[in-house]
């Protein structure tokens, strides 16, 4: 079994095709975390942008489950959002907050171009996704694009910025990818909402227990920032990001990360003041074109009991 879609009648847009828009707009949405992070930090603790994040989603998360009357999840699946918890919930955002203290968002959205083959890694051990020859060269090859890029953008020096960067891609994919799985067997706004209501026992006590002494002393901008992460990256942005992976192959869908680079580029020269040189747009051509080429290449996927859910 591959995971090839099956010809498009009657103009009708096919299963992949969809879900690769949709991650998309995941990826949009989380194109303006490490922006918004960089502001956030800026008057706030790393580690409370942390807890305050995803204890305010949390809360979205458990009145949205309460109000439509989600059954909880058995035993093997809340094991598999114990694990997304620790990647997505903790590990992920307390690595990038911790990232943005040292370097600007543009160069921190570069160097996270490493996830869509940390990812398609992830998917390979975790779901026995069998990535083609073809498709491993195309996404290393987009990979070495935009390492080569944060290198020159850094002037070939390794930050430790940099290295709480590369460990929150290994986060992150790890929690995509288990985020993914759950995908096909529940809606994916369900699983983003089940994983922050069950981390919500942990996050709320630490989110009071760290809160500023002074919240009147903090900018304006830093509430904001810790705002759209909280709302949009831990929370809406899930919505459309899992469904997509739920659609298509994780390998192939998370090609889309690799636009995620440019998306945080702008956003970071707009609302953090950060320039961007035509360079970068240059790369951001070529590496749409990888991801173009990469569309088509051949994903084999092993054998799955577990249905797939709907939207």
């Amino acid at each position: 079994m591959t995971g090839d879609t099956p010809p498009v009648r009657g103009g009708a847009i096919s299963r992949q095709t969809l879900g690769m828009l949709l991650g998309f707009v995941g990826v949009t949405i989380f194109g303006g975390t490490l922006p918004a992070t960089r502001i956030a930090v800026a008057g706030l603790d790393p580690f409370f942008i942390t807890v305050a994040r995803a204890a305010a989603s949390g809360l979205l998360s458990a009145a949205l489950l309460l109000i439509l009357r989600r059954r909880m999840p058995n035993r093997r699946q809340l094991h598999t959002m114990l694990a997304c918890i620790v990647t997505i919930v903790f590990g992920f955002p307390g690595l990038m907050a911790l990232a943005m203290q040292t370097v600007p968002a543009a160069h921190g959205g570069v160097v996270l171009g490493i996830l869509p083959l940390t990812m398609t890694a992830a998917a390979s051990l975790i779901l026995g996704e069998r990535p083609s020859l073809h498709f491993w060269l195309l996404a290393a090859l987009g990979t070495i694009v935009v390492v080569l890029f944060a290198l020159r953008d850094s002037g070939g020096e390794l930050a430790i910025g940099d290295v709480y960067l590369f460990l929150a891609a290994i986060s992150t994919s790890i929690g995509y990818v288990f985020s993914a799985d759950l995908s096909r067997q529940m809606p994916g706004w369900e699983v983003i909402s089940w994983v922050l209501a069950l981390a919500l026992p942990l996050t709320l006590p630490l989110t009071v227990w760290l809160w500023p002494q002074d919240p009147t002393a903090v900018p304006m901008s830093a509430w904001l920032g810790l705002g759209y992460v909280a709302v949009f990256s831990m929370f809406i942005g899930f919505f459309a990001w899992n469904a997509g992976l739920a659609m298509g192959d994780v390998s192939r869908v998370s090609q889309v990360l690799l636009l995620q680079t440019f998306v945080t580029l702008g956003i970071a020269a707009w609302i953090n003041g950060e320039h961007v040189p035509l360079s970068t747009v240059l790369v951001a051509g070529l590496v749409v074109a990888i991801v173009a080429a990469g569309r088509n290449a051949r994903i084999g996927v092993k054998p799955r009991k577990a249905d797939r859910a709907p939207l």
